[in-house]
């Protein structure tokens, strides 16, 4: 399913009730609270059963729960890269779960089909603009994500930019480290633990996460720097938003739930240069 939000609702459980297997691309069943829906989407769902039966599809964190599945929710493009960037960290306890504020620049495809004065090229084009930024949907599938891997609330605050490309988002993640100090190394073991054997996601030292080095590919680049000065640490992660952020991860979601390699279609090498 691929679908504008919305609409998936009521489409979904009829093809559920056939015997099918779904993997939606719409944020229609993201969520496990069903107020939150009246909050980020303005409607009232109408299936809140299949809320708790569907697995949030980002193998990295549910890949054992995929491998049942029978209702996948694609994450966003803009959940995906703020979740990824900031796994590690939230897991090792190093930071302050109280401030964390991610910023996100996206292409233009990242807005569909629909053309709007937003995403027309001339227009878009040299464009640096935020949007939404009193508070973006996607925003309740990050915080509860990290919810589940803290054990606690966790309030994100995340502030999308568009800007003048057609694909690809890049997470700026911007958090304080939790007793105003740590070991730099520290931080890269913990992404090292977490990621050193997923097969989409590449940590990168050295430089910085860049979108034009993922776009065309599946891949997730992870990164962070250190400011000491501030106790402050910015954890960075690039995606093709097209890709990792919405079709080449429900692949991936797909191959788990078929028990094959979840590369299988996806070992395609990124575009650079582009």
């Amino acid at each position: 399913m691929s679908t504008p939000a919305g609409v998936s609702k009521d489409i979904t459980p009829k093809l559920l009730d056939h015997g099918l297997t779904v993997v939606d691309l719409s944020p229609d069943f993201r969520l496990k609270d069903p107020e939150q829906y009246k909050i980020w989407y303005g409607f009232e769902h109408p299936a809140p059963d299949l809320l708790g039966k569907a697995v949030y599809g980002l193998p990295e964190l549910h890949r054992e729960e995929l491998r049942n599945a029978k209702l996948v929710a694609n994450p966003g493009c803009n959940a995906t890269a703020a979740i990824l960037s900031l796994v590690p960290a939230v897991e090792s306890g190093l930071i302050d779960l109280e401030h964390i504020a991610v910023d996100v620049k996206v292409g233009s495809s990242e807005a569909g089909m629909k053309p709007s004065i937003g995403t027309h090229h001339p227009e878009r084009a040299n464009v640096m603009r935020p949007y939404e930024a009193t508070g973006h949907r996607h925003v309740a599938e990050v915080e509860q994500e990290l919810k589940a891997i803290a054990g606690r609330e966790v309030r994100v605050a995340l502030v999308p930019h568009a800007v003048g490309a057609v694909r690809g988002a890049l997470a700026t993640s911007h958090v304080w480290l939790a007793d105003g100090s740590v070991d730099e190394m520290a931080l890269w073991k913990a992404y090292a633990k977490r990621y050193g054997n997923e097969p989409f996601v590449r940590i990168v030292r050295g430089r910085y996460p860049d979108p034009k080095y993922v776009v065309g590919s599946n891949f997730t680049d992870v990164g962070l720097a250190v400011e000491q000065r501030l106790g402050r640490v910015a954890l960075f992660a690039a995606i093709d938003n097209l890709m990792k952020g919405a079709a080449g991860q429900a692949v991936q979601c797909m191959n788990v739930m078929l028990g094959i390699d979840e590369r299988t279609g996806l070992s395609y090498p990124p575009l650079r240069p582009v």
